[in-house]
């Protein structure tokens, strides 16, 4: 099932309406019918976060007119194996250890690898990470570009 991609301009009301409430706007993503806001912010997201975050944003929907019919808005927090949504998040996770899946520039093919996210240089294309400490013992650099998805991964 294809996701949608929200106007800029809901977008942005979106963010601000979190931005009221101490939070960031991390992603939306519109699939099958579930319109998904993920938030953070420093210290953690409270349900209490959501939930006002939740409130605001549905009479804002309902303002718009969003979406075709029913729908189902939900508002969490990223969670412990947070996605990495853009530069900012690889800047910021640096150090910390991740599966990313990517396809690799050298066969076109589909690769996973859970590592330690050793570096993040920005440039104009959205830039490039290093990856140490790999189940293959083989260090890589991987554009971001290239990257499908990453997740941080649980350390205990």
């Amino acid at each position: 099932m294809p996701t949608t991609s929200l106007e800029s301009e809901l977008r942005d009301e979106l963010a601000a309406i979190a931005e009221a409430h101490g939070c960031e706007l991390l992603h939306t993503e519109f699939k099958a019918g579930t319109l998904r806001l993920i938030l953070d912010r420093p210290g953690g997201v409270r349900l209490e976060d959501c939930e006002a975050v939740s409130r605001e944003a549905s009479a804002r929907l309902d303002v718009e007119g969003f979406g075709r019919g029913r729908y189902t808005l939900e508002v969490s927090s990223p969670g412990l194996d947070r996605q990495l949504y853009g530069p900012r998040d690889y800047a910021r996770f640096v150090g910390k250890r991740v599966r990313v899946r990517y396809v690799d520039p050298e066969t076109g093919r589909r690769a996973t690898v859970s590592a330690r996210l050793a570096a993040y240089r920005g440039d104009g294309e959205g830039g490039e990470i290093d990856l140490t400490e790999t189940e293959d013992r083989r260090d890589r650099t991987v554009r971001l570009t290239a990257i499908q998805l990453t997740r941080l991964e649980i350390e205990l």
